[in-house]
């Protein structure tokens, strides 16, 4: 009865990792994806599943932890395969965002304590080794967040039609300037409706843009699919 009471002998290894995953995952969130995102909502969803995936892989492994293998973290990954958000579609950079703290939760959990075999090998994934993936998946995160710019971009309904033309595509950046008071670098000509005189335009500018605005006010699909 008291066996029953007590932890597993390396539950205390466990929560070290569970400790790891958590801090490493909320520095991701927070200092990476918050900063740029300014997405609350998402914040909520990554912390949380990264929790709930660490635990629930630990104790999926726990069933037989000596031959378990990888079978195990890629049925989990079919299981979210086949989920949806049944609300507003996730945008890719935060869907890339919840693969990271997914996987990463995944390995902090899969990760075997640090052992002797009956040949004096050591076995296991030492926390240091943990601590180098952690710091790899970072750094790559930073490099690309930073150093890869990402032009701005919005779509328009636009009613002049006339100025879509490739030689009239000065006057069509001028007359964007002007309306949007942003700077274009650049303009795409997606679905045009010539009975309403309208035509869907996706603008790159110079500067930032709300993208939580953006996913909230969106045109009908048909209308920028191509854009």
């Amino acid at each position: 009865m008291n066996e029953m009471l007590l932890f597993s002998a390396d539950f205390g290894d466990t929560l070290i990792r569970f400790l790891v995953c958590v801090v490493v995952n909320w520095m991701i969130v927070h200092f990476l994806y918050f900063k740029k995102g300014k997405r609350r909502d998402f914040y909520f969803t990554f912390m949380i599943i990264s929790v709930a995936i660490f635990f629930l892989v630990y104790l999926m492994m726990g069933m037989d932890r000596g031959k378990a293998t990888m079978g195990v973290g890629l049925g989990l990954f079919g299981i979210f395969s086949i989920m949806r958000y049944r609300t507003d579609t996730m945008p890719v950079r935060e869907m890339t965002y919840l693969f990271v703290v997914v996987c990463l939760s995944v390995v902090h959990a899969m990760s075997d304590s640090v052992d002797v075999d009956a040949k004096g090998r050591m076995v296991g994934t030492p926390v240091v080794e943990l601590l180098v993936i952690d710091a790899i998946t970072v750094i790559c995160i930073i490099f690309f967040e930073r150093f890869l710019k990402v032009e701005s971009s919005k779509l328009v309904q636009y009613d002049r039609i006339e100025l879509i033309k490739k030689d009239r595509r000065q006057e069509l950046i001028a007359d964007l300037e002007e309306r949007l008071g942003v700077k274009v670098t650049g303009v795409k000509v997606g679905a045009v409706d010539f009975l309403r005189d309208m035509a869907v335009l996706r603008v790159y500018y110079d500067g930032k843009v709300d993208r939580e605005i953006d996913e909230k006010l969106k045109l009908k699909i048909s209308d920028y699919a191509n854009v």
